[in-house]
């Protein structure tokens, strides 16, 4: 693997009550709204689902790496995490994330072993690791003249 990788996704907003985001990696779109709670849209994901969601893949790509590096056999693995939100003088913020991985294995000798891969995932996960980065902040406005009728040559 190459030293650096940079990851990019852009996301629109673009009219009424929902946005599109798109990754240079996925052929497919993602189409996301404001939760419910807060008048958004049923059936969408949302910004605080997608960031579940990353912690939660995260995990189990990592472990399924570590479990492939360590040669250790198991049967499933289902990462359940949940995101509780709250009311702040701020604003809204997490309050706290939960990450309950279950892991299924048949032999109870590997019970350790499973044991301490499962909290090396929780180690590595890059997505976890990054939610303690300090973010950089690049803003951007960029004005667009509006044409006005009146002012369009006339043809003749």
């Amino acid at each position: 693997m190459e030293r650096e990788l940079t990851h990019r996704v852009v996301a629109w907003w673009n009219a009424g009550k929902a946005g599109i985001a798109k990754s240079d990696s996925a052929p497919n779109a993602i189409h996301f709204a404001v939760p419910p709670q807060f008048g958004g849209m049923e059936g969408r994901w949302s910004p605080e689902d997608l960031l579940l969601c990353s912690v939660a893949s995260c995990f189990t790509t990592t472990f399924r790496v570590l479990a492939d590096y360590s040669k250790f056999e198991y049967t499933d693995l289902e990462v359940t995490v949940e995101g509780t939100v709250r009311k702040a003088e701020s604003g809204y913020e997490f309050q706290g994330i939960l990450v309950r991985p279950t892991l299924t294995i048949s032999n109870l000798e590997e019970r350790l072993r499973a044991d301490r891969l499962l909290e090396k995932a929780k180690r590595l996960c890059l997505v976890s690791r990054a939610l303690l980065t300090q973010q950089k902040f690049e803003s951007r406005v960029r004005v667009v003249a509006r044409v006005e009728a009146s002012e369009t040559p006339a043809s003749g």
